[in-house]
């Protein structure tokens, strides 16, 4: 695995922060999902689940490094997880700071589920809350963390810069707030790939670009100046690259057709019969040019990381 460093700010990735109902407060344990509610129906959230699972399996020492780098001044006991997911980095900060217990608060009622089973898994249910939110609508009692940490779930709010002002009151004075973001969706095939139609999956990207243009008006955003307007100081900023084979593991592979066929339903629009009868083989399991039977694929994709302290 390569990862190379610079200070220079991108954004993206596919996690959803939505719907929140909050029946207790986060000091008290609470291993199931407090309230239901979902964007889309189950079986894309059992996609985008599988998604998450896997990008916290390919990119595991990507996420332990980020917060091994992360600037504390002190190991925080109360840490909150904005947009949690499935619990990737809700597990890396509770393995970095074995004394700490975590707030996770996601829109999906099967996401936080899962997040619960592995923490079951590894023991340490008894350090996870789970809030089930919508943070676009009330701001549920989070307490007074120490670090809050939001991963791919930043350019997905409807009005970010009242969540900026929302962290920066709900962090304990001194607070660090770790903001992490996907510079683009993630590269899997060689630029040559495949046979016979070359150069597909930039072209699947650019399709991509111009329907996130319209859906999703914050991915890629700076968030360092909004950061700053919203009265945090900034501590540090990294870019990390990360470029992982070949040759693939199996979960990069399965990484990389979860992948694709998530992106398959929104470029449908914007790509030639020709491109997705080529996507299609790639996606089709049966298929003698399957994703899964290629030795040359990489995860290829990149990472910035905001440092922001409640001064």
């Amino acid at each position: 695995m390569l990862f190379q460093e610079a200070a220079v700010p991108h954004g993206h990735d596919p996690l959803s922060v939505g719907s929140m109902t909050h029946d207790s407060p986060p000091a008290a344990h609470d291993h199931g999902a407090h309230s239901v509610h979902q964007h889309g129906p189950d079986h894309d959230a059992d996609v985008q689940a599988e998604i998450l699972d896997l990008d916290a399996e390919v990119l595991a020492e990507h996420i332990a490094f980020i917060t091994a780098w992360l600037p504390v001044t002190a190991s925080p006991r109360h840490i909150v997880d904005l947009g949690c997911g499935t619990g990737a980095g809700t597990l890396a900060l509770l393995n970095r700071f074995p004394e700490s217990e975590v707030t996770a608060v996601d829109t999906s009622a099967s996401h936080l589920h899962r997040l619960l089973e592995k923490s079951k898994a590894e023991g340490l249910v008894d350090r996870v809350h789970t809030v089930r939110a919508d943070l676009d609508a009330a701001w549920p009692d989070l307490g007074t963390p120490e670090l809050v940490w939001a991963s791919a779930s930043m350019h997905h709010m409807a009005d970010p810069d009242r969540t900026l002002r929302q962290v920066h009151d709900t962090l304990a004075p001194g607070g660090l707030f770790a903001v992490v973001e996907l510079a683009d969706f993630p590269r899997f095939l060689p630029e040559d790939a495949p046979e016979g139609c070359p150069g597909l999956e930039e072209r699947c990207h650019a399709a991509l670009d111009q329907h996130h243009a319209e859906h999703v008006p914050h991915r890629g955003a700076d968030w360092g100046p909004r950061l700053t307007a919203a009265g945090f100081t900034i501590e540090g900023e990294r870019t990390i690259t990360v470029n992982i084979g070949p040759p693939p593991t199996q979960a990069a592979g399965r990484y990389a057709l979860s992948s694709l066929r998530r992106m398959r339903g929104s470029v449908d629009q914007g790509l030639t019969a020709e491109d997705l009868a080529a996507l299609d083989q790639l996606l089709d399991t049966d298929s003698p040019h399957s994703i899964l039977r290629r030795d040359d694929l990489t995860v290829r994709t990149e990472r910035a990381v905001w440092a922001a302290r409640r001064t």
